[in-house]
């Protein structure tokens, strides 16, 4: 019972290190600080860009801990036309290179996590309890074998049987994205001259990945498609 009781501790650990918090501060050289430091103003080619990685009060409360939301303010001040599509934003890793590109709202009905290696994201399935077993994918112990990767129950690794909880205590995790994130999503389309357009990106959580990330901001006319600029704003990234 002991040993058991060990390993059950030691697999609420790794869960609980797989849901770090992330925040983005701005660095000193990202440009004009806003907001007690905690968004920066860039501009190029008639384009000026506000960005705040910390901004994010609405549901889920717990979201910067599944995915990295990123606040965005586009001014067009220039002659053309600009496409805001969600493949021209990415947070590129400092050291790493790696490129998050922004997801669409709807591709985050399951959350993803910065702990795979590779993979751009990873489905994070969930747990019911159902005995002294836990059921879902990742690590279980029990009345089985013991502990391993894989699953231990009756429902097999990638079977569809997932429930939104985890325990003990148990946790609801509220299933992406909520009606928060599609409203206050960044919608894709042409912002014209003269015009202006705000929302939130959801990146990748980059926590555990990154030490840095830079927000990079493609720009491209709308009527020909051709890229005539680019924006980028450095960040720290924290976790707690």
């Amino acid at each position: 019972m002991r040993g058991a009781l060990g390993v059950g501790a030691l697999g609420l650990m790794l869960l609980a290190g797989c849901a770090a918090e992330t925040k983005l501060r701005p660095v000193p050289e990202a440009g004009v600080l806003q907001g007690g430091k905690s968004s920066a103003i860039t501009e190029a080619d008639g384009v000026r860009l506000t960005a705040d990685g910390s901004a994010w009060q609405g549901s889920p409360s717990d979201l910067e801990r599944r995915v990295t939301p990123v606040y965005v303010r586009l001014e067009n001040q220039g002659q053309r036309p600009l496409r805001l599509e969600y493949k021209d934003f990415a947070l590129v890793g400092q050291e790493s290179r790696f490129r998050y590109s922004a997801l669409p709202p709807l591709s985050l009905r399951r959350a993803t996590s910065s702990e795979d290696s590779q993979a751009p994201a990873r489905y994070t399935p969930a747990m019911y309890p159902r005995g002294r077993v836990w059921v879902g994918g990742g690590y279980g112990y029990g009345p089985y074998r013991g502990w391993g990767p894989g699953w231990y129950g009756p429902w097999g690794w990638g079977n569809s049987f997932y429930g939104p909880y985890y325990g003990p205590p148990y946790y609801y995790e509220q299933p992406l994205p909520t009606e928060d994130m599609l409203n206050n999503a960044l919608p894709e389309g042409t912002l014209e001259p003269g015009g202006t357009q705000e929302g939130f990106l959801y990146f990748q959580g980059v926590a555990r990945r990154e030490n840095a990330v830079t927000l990079q901001v493609k720009l491209v006319d709308a009527q020909t498609d051709e890229p005539f600029g680019s924006l980028a704003i450095p960040f720290q990234v924290s976790t707690k």
